[in-house]
């Protein structure tokens, strides 16, 4: 028998939990471990904190589903790695030897980067669903007596599309409120350019993003390092292409929502030779680590170099279908491996991404992710709205039965040219 634990259950980790457990034999045994007994569906977090959702309609309880296939369920934390011995310690104390193991934690959040950053200090987050329930209760307070709003993302953050979601969206839900007007709302990114992403543009983001805040009457800082937060009032520093400091500016809010860079959990950054010095884990072309041929990683903890070299910091995303393309091939080489064939799978790396705007959205597609690109385009309309909704629907209920990727969805994607692994040799 082969156990095979999984640390992590989010996007990354319940599917790979899934995926294993339909092509391993019953015998070999797949343990997930999580900090929450729900899977969380991360990119409704924006909706969360304008109160367009509740948290009970966008997360499952994952015991049930997964223990109904077969997949044993340990609702706790990963402590500490042992990756010379291949045993875990868990927050609860216990100790779980493994085979093979899968690390698929997402990113620990480095508010602490920037003083005053945070749920525990001045500006909301919306990375967790936790933060965004926070978000949502400052918010409503905020619509009571209206002001300021800044929204953005620290030098060093790597995922830029919910920072834009929800700029957007909080638009679209104070013009419902019909109190907009008495709302200024400024765009503070590190990004060189309003579009960039961390993924040098993808088709025209650019200009489509660029259109959408001008409309939106939201003003934009860019090559901007955020230095510290205090009650109402950001520090930011705007720099000039070759990232030298032009100017020092204050940036009122009443509220504000801001995305902090990433670093590796502290479980598996002090794993030696695992990680680079942020704390993401270091891999081979099959999803598997350089140091220890046995852990595989999906996922945001998984260290990518940034695309381009900018004025101020800025990280590669890991989109959710780039997430599943990393999942596929990891899944693929630890059956082929404990059926004693070589690991040979390799994830594209293909990204897909629904940002939604509130009424109306932009879809970005670049294949792959990391440039040179054999595709990349990005297209605005409602339909992208309604898409987003669809998703969000369609994943969950993925996750409740256990059928991560049906026929008619590998089918569709293919007829687009959007693969998950990479036709080797």
């Amino acid at each position: 028998m082969t156990h095979i634990a999984i640390i992590g259950a989010g996007i990354g980790g319940v599917p790979c939990a899934y995926e294993l457990r339909k092509g391993l034999a019953k015998q070999h045994r797949i343990s997930l471990i999580g900090s929450s007994r729900y899977f969380e569906f991360t990119p409704s977090n924006p909706w969360v904190a304008v109160g367009w959702r509740r948290p009970e309609q966008i997360r499952v309880e994952l015991r049930r589903p997964l223990e109904s296939k077969g997949i044993e369920w340990l609702d706790d934390v990963a402590e500490s790695i042992d990756a010379a011995t291949r045993e875990l310690t868990l927050r609860s104390g216990a100790k779980l030897a493994y085979d093979y193991l899968v690390i698929a934690t997402g990113p620990k959040l480095a508010f602490e980067e920037v003083p005053g950053l945070g749920p525990n200090g001045f500006t909301q987050s919306i990375c967790t669903q936790e933060h965004a329930v926070q978000a949502w209760e400052q918010y409503q307070k905020f619509v009571q007596n209206p002001g300021p709003i800044v929204i953005g993302a620290a030098a060093g953050a790597s995922c830029f599309g919910p920072a834009y979601e929800f700029a957007m969206i909080i638009d679209a839900d104070l013009r419902k409120r019909k109190i907009r007007d008495r709302v200024p709302m400024t765009y503070v990114t590190s990004e060189p350019y309003i579009g960039h992403m961390g993924l040098g543009g993808v088709g025209d983001s650019k200009g489509l993003m660029e259109t959408e805040l001008r409309q939106r009457h939201i003003k934009w800082i860019t090559n901007a390092k955020i230095t510290a937060v205090a009650e109402g009032s950001m520090s930011v520093t705007e720099h000039d292409e070759e990232g030298k400091p032009k100017k020092e500016l204050q940036v009122p809010f009443k509220y504000a929502m801001v995305l902090p860079a990433f670093k590796g959990v502290d479980a598996v950054a002090s794993v030696p030779n695992l990680c680079n010095p942020r704390g993401f884990v270091l891999i081979d072309a099959q999803q598997r680590s350089k140091s220890y041929s046995n852990i595989y990683s999906a996922g945001v903890c998984v260290a990518i170099p940034p695309v381009e070299v900018t004025p101020v910091a800025t990280g590669a995303p890991k989109t959710g279908y780039m997430i599943e393309s990393m999942v596929s091939a990891i899944c693929e080489n630890i059956v082929a491996e404990v059926s004693g064939r070589p690991a040979t799978a390799q994830a594209t790396w293909n990204a897909i991404c629904l940002a939604d705007f509130g009424d109306t959205g932009i879809a970005f597609v670049a294949l792959p992710e990391i440039p040179p690109r054999n595709v990349t385009w990005a297209k605005a309309g409602k339909w992208v709205h309604l898409a987003k909704i669809a998703f969000e629907k369609y994943f969950l209920r993925k996750v409740r039965t256990g059928s991560i990727t049906p026929v008619y969805e590998t089918y569709v994607l293919k007829l687009l040219g959007i693969l998950s692994l990479k036709k080797v040799g």
